[in-house]
């Protein structure tokens, strides 16, 4: 990885008694794309409000290009912000609004020019310099508000979910511009969000945040095969997620483990006999079979078949009602509603993930655990 243009070390943030950023390590590189992804209230738009300095951390440092920024005002920090809501000048033409902030700096009137016009061809806006923003599309105003901000030369450019006010065809379209357009200036983008296919498709990386605590970083292709936690594994996309106990592995590393209704398989290079964990397996690698699959007992009743165009998605229903999603490639023979069928997948394709709260899971009644328990009979 580059070298790091922020390093957040340590970082809490409190509101009274409420603890909304906890122990937050990150360190992000020059010239990537990181998004910062999670549900509402997870601690992320406040993480960048502290890197951008519009919140002061209670605890922790905070560096950009290797120098503290807790003391520096908003526009002492080699950053820029985008909103969601992107702040327009409504009296102002583009022009204007982008220059504007060249003028507060007293900037001379021919290079301002010239920066403004460089802007505006950055961001594919050149011509529009005498619009106002309501004659604007929403993903027009979208990049007068992303020229404003790279004007000012910043080192990080910060953006809090500004494709959140647009329909989904052109949020879709303006994830590709954006990511280009990162690339083209060569600027760290630092992006906000609770969309996780927007983060899937535009970063480099992926900070996935959850209760102010920083569940996993990583390249989106490790998000989505490889989640560290049960709470990643379940916001990235759909799975299917299994509460099981591991009781053998052999010498492939494919590990036996009991579920509340059977048996299942999978992988794991930590193996820890008599562990409970979690194990996720993804709706196009799960599969179903007419007759029982050796390693599984996962029995199950088809409730529907739903066409979603590229894949056809059947919902089964387990012997304890737990509800299963398989993907089925559109134009493949899918089971009929109320068709019995089992349920299984290669073990290489399902995820087994230890529990860090080592708390026992009710979940397991109807299985045999006194082989495990010390002092059973």
């Amino acid at each position: 990885m580059a070298k790091a243009i922020v390093e957040i070390k340590n970082v809490n943030k409190f509101y009274g008694d409420n603890h909304v950023v906890k122990d937050l390590n990150m360190e992000i590189a020059e010239g990537e794309f990181l998004s910062i992804l999670g549900p509402s209230g997870c601690g992320k738009t406040t993480t960048l409000r502290m890197i951008a300095g519009f919140e002061q951390q209670t605890q922790g440092v905070i560096t950009v290009e290797g120098e503290r920024v807790e003391n520096k005002e908003p526009f002492e920090r080699n950053v820029n912000t985008v909103f969601q809501s992107y702040a327009l000048f409504p009296h102002m033409n583009v022009t204007d609004n982008v220059a504007y902030g060249l003028k507060m700096k007293k900037v001379k009137k021919p290079e301002i020019s010239e920066r403004v016009e460089n802007a505006l061809s950055m961001v594919q806006l050149e011509g529009f310099g005498k619009r106002f923003p309501a004659q604007l599309s929403g993903g027009q105003r979208q990049r007068v508000a992303i020229a404003r901000a790279i004007i000012n030369n910043p080192r990080v450019l910060l953006l809090d979910e500004p494709l959140g006010a647009l329909d989904m065809k052109l949020r879709k379209q303006m994830q590709i511009e954006l990511k280009n357009l990162q690339k083209r200036l060569g600027i760290t983008f630092v992006y906000v969000t609770h969309d996780q296919e927007e983060a899937l498709t535009m970063s480099d990386r992926i900070a996935v945040m959850n209760d102010g605590v920083l569940e996993q970083i990583g390249v989106p292709a490790d998000i989505y095969e490889k989640p560290a936690t049960k709470f990643v594994a379940d916001f990235i996309g759909e799975t299917n997620i299994f509460e099981a106990i591991e009781v053998s592995a052999d010498a492939a590393g494919q590990v036996a483990l009991k579920s509340e209704i059977g048996e299942i398989t999978g992988t794991d290079s930590e193996f820890s006999e008599g562990e409970i964990v979690y194990l996720s397996v993804r709706p196009e690698k799960t599969l179903l079979s007419a007759a029982p699959v050796s390693g599984y007992a996962l029995r199950g009743t088809v409730r529907e078949n739903i066409y979603i165009g590229t894949v056809t998605k059947t919902t089964v229903i387990l012997q304890n009602g737990q509800e299963i999603r398989v993907a089925n490639a559109a134009g493949s023979s899918v089971p009929e509603a109320g068709s019995a069928l089992y349920v299984y997948w290669n073990p290489s394709d399902a995820v087994i993930i230890h529990s860090k709260s080592g708390k026992i899971i009710d979940a397991f009644e109807n299985v045999d655990l006194s082989e495990y328990v010390e002092g059973s009979a």
